[in-house]
């Protein structure tokens, strides 16, 4: 199958998965919060947050893995990809045991004088830690099998997962809403035991259905390669602890100077913006095997189109949802929460803004992750992910509003963008010209002009159901034609054209049958 078509097919199933998750997600959020209420509710997010963050940690260790494996695919190296899998596991059973060890250190001060939790609650804190503490180390063991699901283009399998786990979630929120039990420490029990049912089916199907995870650390020991892919993880790993200090620090501050309260809607914003998102993060998996390979085989020229295209569509995948949720967030939280936190308007505009900033660059860090050179990169970027804390704890002692941490995290996109380009004309031989003029002028003229005219209902309609839904006619009909003609040059939408040809031939046909 053309690469193309393979991205085009693969997209197509994880936006399925999207449009079922999303809503069964919304849902389960806010049976959830009305179960836990506002206190508890931010309290599970501050604790979880401690071991949500380590999700940055497993997808760039799967991230690390996947870029091996592919590459070997690329390359046509079979045998390779068996060891690869194998020191992959070690890795990760190395890991797994400093994590766990890190956990627990960590656990005593947090609740020994950094959050800031209510007495009565700390015992249930401390209990949802430690659910959480398991699930995760089982998690960073199940990596390189994510891995070899991801090499493979298997998103039909990734898929299929996601939809059960988010039905899952859905009867959990379910079940508390009507248990007797302590509302909080059900939810965290239950979440942490999904986790591991998840993990085992994973496990399962990927030792039943591909040659390569067969585990035998003796034969297939590879010191060499142990020592590349030991590099190539540090190094992505110092990337990725930056990024989870960084976005674990946003909860603490908060906390510290606003309490659990603001940590919930805080908490709503990492929901909405998960969400709307994710269908460009699913897009970027679909498309960084394609990367990898490109890489592997040395073809550097599919390599750069297939990222650039990337960049574009990440962009308009998210613009799609992010503007008519921008103008219309306070009726979407209301009629999705019914009471609303505090904050949490502000905060969800301000992150998917930010959002926005970062959309256009992913995939131009899977390229240079690609090509492999990613030591000076990750340094530069690790040092600098980290100062919006230091920034945003003075601004809030100097008795700034809680919504500036926001702010200045949109600032450090800004620049983190920067350092991004730099990196991809120095390693990948990016045209800046052609990324700026190609990606970033035609997605943000768009994007300018689709806000604009979805904007317009505001100086007509008051407050609630006829606005919305005029707001998001409008954004649908300007998005299909300003996308479609400002968005795409001419080649790529013949280049559609012809990936949709083969859907669009057999509808017809369909259509047409007596």
């Amino acid at each position: 199958m053309d690469a193309s078509k393979r991205v085009a097919k693969n997209t197509g199933i994880l936006y399925i998965r999207m449009i079922i998750t999303v809503f069964i997600s919304l849902y389960a959020t806010r049976l959830t919060l009305a179960a836990l209420g506002t206190e508890d509710f931010g309290l599970f997010g501050i604790v979880g947050g401690a071991i949500a963050m380590l999700g940055f940690l497993n997808s760039s260790m799967a991230a690390a893995s996947q870029r091996f494996m592919s590459f070997a695919q690329g390359a046509g190296d079979t045998l390779k990809i068996k060891r690869i899998f194998n020191m992959s596991m070690l890795l990760h059973i190395i890991t797994a045991f400093f994590v766990l060890l890190l956990l627990q250190i960590a656990g005593h001060y947090f609740f020994n004088g950094i959050l800031n939790i209510a007495e009565q609650r700390m015992a249930a804190a401390n209990l949802i830690y430690q659910f959480l503490v398991i699930s995760t180390v089982l998690s960073i063991l199940s990596v390189p099998y994510e891995a070899i699901i991801t090499a493979h283009e298997n998103m039909f399998f990734y898929a299929l997962l996601a939809i059960i786990e988010s039905l899952l979630k859905l009867a959990i929120a379910i079940f508390i809403t009507k248990s007797h039990f302590d509302h909080l420490v059900c939810y965290g029990f239950l979440m942490a035991s999904l986790s591991i049912l998840l993990l085992i089916f994973r496990l399962i199907y990927c030792h039943w259905h591909y040659s390569e995870c067969t585990l035998n650390l003796r034969k297939y020991f590879d010191k060499q390669l142990l020592t590349q892919m030991t590099g190539f993880s540090a190094w992505s790993f110092l990337g990725s602890a930056s990024t989870m200090i960084s976005n674990y620090g946003q909860g603490i501050i908060i906390n510290i100077f606003f309490g659990t309260a603001i940590n919930a809607a805080q908490s709503i914003a990492n929901q909405i913006s998960g969400q709307l998102g994710v269908l460009s993060v699913n897009m970027l998996k679909a498309l960084n095997p394609l990367i990898d390979k490109s890489a592997g085989a040395g073809d550097r020229n599919l390599m750069l189109k297939a990222t650039l295209m990337g960049s574009k569509v990440s962009f308009f995948l998210v613009m799609a949802l992010y503007i008519p949720a921008i103008i219309e967030m306070p009726f979407l939280l209301q009629t999705w929460l019914k009471n609303v936190p505090d904050f949490a308007v502000i905060f969800c505009r301000l992150l998917l803004i930010r959002n926005l900033i970062e959309h256009f660059f992913y995939p131009l860090v899977s390229a240079i992750s690609a090509v492999g050179n990613i030591k000076s990169y990750q340094t530069v970027s690790s040092l600098i992910t980290l100062f919006p804390l230091p920034i945003s704890y003075f601004l809030f002692q100097a008795g700034y509003p809680a919504y500036s941490i926001y702010l200045v995290y949109i600032f450090y996109a800004m620049l983190a963008s920067a350092i991004i380009l730099l990196y991809s004309k120095k390693h990948c031989a990016l045209s800046l010209i052609n990324f700026l003029t190609n990606v970033l002028l035609r997605c943000g003229c768009s994007f300018l002009l689709v806000f604009s005219i979805s904007y317009l209902p505001h100086y007509y309609f008051d407050y609630g159901n006829l606005r919305f839904i005029t707001t998001l006619v409008l954004s649908i009909i300007s998005y299909l034609i300003i996308v479609l003609f400002l968005g795409f040059s001419g080649e790529e939408r013949s280049k559609f054209k012809e990936i949709l040809a083969p859907v669009t031939h057999k509808f017809g046909r369909r259509k047409c049958l007596p």
